[in-house]
Order: structure tokens, then C-alpha cells, then sequence
């Protein structure tokens, strides 16, 4: 996924990129390499000029947290997700974002209400290569 992103020239955008053991990994290579440079506020202006400009809008969000909540904030500036895939295993009664369903995202404006979008509850290590194989297989 990360070389075909990069071939085509697809932002990744790591909303938390500093969090848990890849934040960790980045900071022992710094202590070598003190001219990495990470600008987080040159993603924040890329994904508000890509939702400003967009004629539609979509996002596969792979579990829930930080990336979760970035890709739907952003959305609800133009209206919300025209398409909308949740892959989870996050429950709803705790209140957390990750288990939120999407009817809460389209109450808030994130998706919009006629969007084309579903939830897939399960492990996303298994959902994730079923999925891109099957759209693999269309394209």
C-alpha cells in the first residue's frame, strides 16, 4: 500500500506520527539524524485544501482514534464523506470516538446523510487484504 501511494504520488497523512513505538522509532533516529524534519501543520494545510477542493470526498478509516477523527473533521467543512467505510472493533456503550458509528459522524455533519458507507466489524488484519483484494479484482 505504502509503494503504490508513493508511485502515484498519494499523500499518507499520520495525524499521531510521534505516538507509541513509530513515534519512538523516529525519535532514536533523530538523536543520528537531526535534520529530519516533520511539519504537521504542512499536513494540516494539505488535507484542508483537499477537502475544500474536492468534488467528493472518501475515506476507509482502519480502526478508530486520532486518524479516525482527522479524516471526518475535516470533512465536516464541506458537508461531510460522500463515502464512508468503518473497518472496527471498537464498541459503542463506552462512549469512545473509535466505537462510534457513523450515525453519530452524520449527526455531527462528518458524513453526510445520503453518503454511501458501511461498518465492517472485525479485525482489520483480516477485513483490510479481503477488501483489497476484491477491489483489486474490479479495477
Amino acid at each position: 500500500l505504502l509503494y503504490q501511494c508513493h508511485k502515484n504520488k498519494v499523500p499518507i497523512v499520520v495525524p499521531g506520527i510521534t505516538d507509541g513505538s513509530f513515534g519512538c522509532q523516529l525519535w532514536m533516529y533523530y538523536q543520528f539524524h537531526r535534520d529530519l524534519r516533520i511539519d504537521l501543520f504542512k499536513d494540516e494545510q494539505m488535507l484542508s485544501e483537499l477537502t475544500d477542493h474536492a468534488t467528493a470526498t472518501g475515506g476507509i478509516l482502519i480502526g478508530g482514534g486520532i486518524s479516525k477523527h482527522h479524516v471526518i473533521w475535516w470533512n465536516q467543512f464541506r458537508g461531510g464523506l460522500d463515502y464512508c467505510v468503518y473497518l472496527t472493533t471498537a464498541q459503542e456503550f463506552d462512549g469512545s470516538l473509535s466505537g462510534a458509528q457513523i450515525r453519530e459522524a452524520v449527526s455531527w455533519g462528518k458524513v453526510k446523510a445520503d453518503a454511501k458507507k458501511m461498518t465492517v466489524e472485525g479485525d482489520a488484519t483480516i477485513s483490510l487484504p479481503i477488501i483489497w483484494a476484491a477491489v483489486k479484482d474490479r479495477l
